[in-house]
């Protein structure tokens, strides 16, 4: 279980580590320049690795008692 538990540090890298490499404005990407897009690129990369840790979990997997 502690092994799908590191997973949560992976948006941890991403936003804090690596955010001084990303702090740039160009190139613009979808109209956001890059730092906006980062971060909100982030923040639903960070929605999705929180899913698959609930899903791997199995203090989840009981049903309701």
């Amino acid at each position: 279980m502690k092994n799908i538990k590191l997973l949560l540090l992976i948006p941890f890298i991403g936003m804090c580590l690596c955010l001084p490499f990303a702090n740039k404005i160009e190139p613009y990407i979808f109209g956001l320049p890059f730092l906006l897009f980062w971060i909100i690129l982030w923040m639903i990369l960070s929605s999705l690795v929180l899913a698959i840790v609930y899903k791997l979990d199995p203090e989840n997997q009981g049903g309701d008692e």
